[in-house]
């Protein structure tokens, strides 16, 4: 039986694409135990996931290094037939050197990736989506197909989503979840623009405001504005917004994980992206995905990777000139 390390400790919407390579190495290795290491805060992706045999998780709130080494020993406990880095950065080439293994495989760019024993070049903006960039981790031990990442919320999770679903439409009409937080602004459509896009919405369509607790704010402040929908921000797990996520009738998303929160589900998903592009890998990944962005041709567009806490320029026209009725999809 082999077993299988898969490291991947940034941010929520990479811990949900790096399940397309769980999903894959199941497929193909059914009997092989799979572990997963992922940073405290996106181990709620992984309540009861039926392919994950055990999940590791960094908790940096501990003290970042001493909790890095307690995780390292408990690592070290099990000798992996493969150990798959699908990060960059220094803490996790440290797990992947200092972890018992036969093979040792991460990208290139990781500063310790001299001491893998296979290291894959890693691009960004050469056309591939990040998944195709995670299957590269792993062709060598597959194929070059695509995979997909894949949620599997359990029945808590589904039954909290069908409560509050009775709860405020009495399972009664379509509705429309809306993710309308970014951990970076300039990734970020405005504000009022989604309370534009939120009257533009036809009547009879429920409306759910989703995001992370710390996203209620902004998602009440946004409702009494529209005059219309229900914060769910601060009601919702992880699991139980992909389940809310997969009945909707759209999903409304920046370039941020609910993007591919969606995705995972198979659920419809509509993209604003502002300062950020497609062309960087991680736009929908399903024929029910749809992209919005500026049609004016800006030479500060893209400005990063990530986006800025501000608009560099200071005119942040690559958000304010999206239409909400191209967002909807009617023009």
């Amino acid at each position: 039986m082999k077993q299988i390390l898969i490291i991947q400790t940034a941010f929520l919407g990479d811990a949900v694409l790096v399940t397309s390579i769980v999903e894959k190495l199941h497929a193909l290795y059914p009997d092989a135990a799979i572990d997963l290491v992922v940073r405290k805060g996106n181990d709620g992706l992984f309540a009861d996931h039926p392919f994950v045999r055990k999940l590791f998780v960094w908790d940096k709130r501990q003290g970042k290094t001493r909790a890095l080494f307690k995780l390292i020993g408990e690592l070290r406990k099990t000798e992996y037939d493969h150990i798959i880095n699908a990060q960059r950065f220094f803490s996790t080439g440290l797990m992947t050197v200092l972890a018992r293994g036969k093979e040792k495989v991460g990208y290139d760019k990781n500063p310790l990736s001299f001491l893998f024993s296979k290291k894959v070049k890693h691009v960004i903006g050469d056309g591939r989506h990040e998944v195709d960039r995670l299957n590269a981790l792993i062709e060598h031990l597959t194929d070059g197909t695509r995979p997909f990442p894949c949620l599997y919320p359990n029945k808590k999770a589904r039954d909290d989503a069908e409560r509050l679903l009775f709860q405020f439409t009495e399972n009664e009409g379509q509705y429309v979840c809306i993710a309308p937080a970014s951990v970076w602004f300039t990734k970020q459509w405005p504000e009022a623009k989604w309370v534009e896009l939120i009257k533009a919405l036809p009547a009879d369509l429920h409306v759910f405001l989703i995001g992370a607790p710390s996203d209620g704010p902004l998602c009440q402040r946004i409702i009494s504005a529209a005059g219309r929908g229900h914060d769910l921000s601060e009601e919702l797990s992880l699991l139980a917004s992909a389940a809310l996520m997969e009945g909707a009738t759209m999903n409304y998303v920046n370039d941020s994980a609910p993007l591919h929160i969606a995705s995972a589900m198979n659920a419809p998903v509509t993209v604003v992206f502002c300062s950020t592009v497609p062309a960087f890998g991680f736009g929908p990944l399903r024929e029910n995905g749809r992209v919005v962005e500026t049609s004016e041709k800006l030479d500060c567009r893209p400005c990063g990777l990530h986006g800025y806490r501000a608009c560099p320029k200071g005119h942040f026209r690559c958000a304010l000139g999206i239409s909400n009725l191209v967002v909807f999809g009617t023009m």
